[in-house]
């Protein structure tokens, strides 16, 4: 499986950017599959983001993101989304896209492929 990030940027507090994530590879129907974003900021633990259903009928956000950051997904095109409005410094990060499997845990979730990340900076 391959995985491709991109979007990524510095932007000041309050801004937006849209993040990408492209799924490609033998052994993996991301139309089959729930799918994730994950985020590392500097000097700490990698942190749940999102979640969205085989075909948009779920989501699931962490508090932190909640009512500001909106997942999506494209089936036709392998392509899952992140809309992150009003974004805060805390937002600081490498952000990932993450399929379902059992190579890396956050908490009660378990993730297999992720790929290199792509960096969000929010600073003034």
């Amino acid at each position: 499986v391959q995985i491709v990030e991109s979007g990524g940027g510095l932007v000041q507090p309050g801004g937006s950017l849209r993040l990408s994530c492209a799924v490609s590879g033998s052994g993996f129907t991301f139309a089959r599959s729930w799918m994730n974003w994950v985020r590392q900021a500097p000097g700490k633990e990698m942190e749940y983001v999102a979640g969205i259903a085989l075909h948009s009928e779920h989501f699931k956000y962490a508090d932190s993101v909640k009512g500001r950051f909106t997942i999506s997904r494209d089936n036709a095109k392998n392509i899952l989304y992140l809309q992150m409005d009003d974004l805060k410094p805390d937002d600081t990060g490498l952000y990932f896209c993450a399929t379902p499997g059992s190579s890396f845990r956050i908490g009660d979730y378990s993730f297999g492929h992720r790929g290199q990340g792509t960096q969000v900076t929010v600073s003034s």
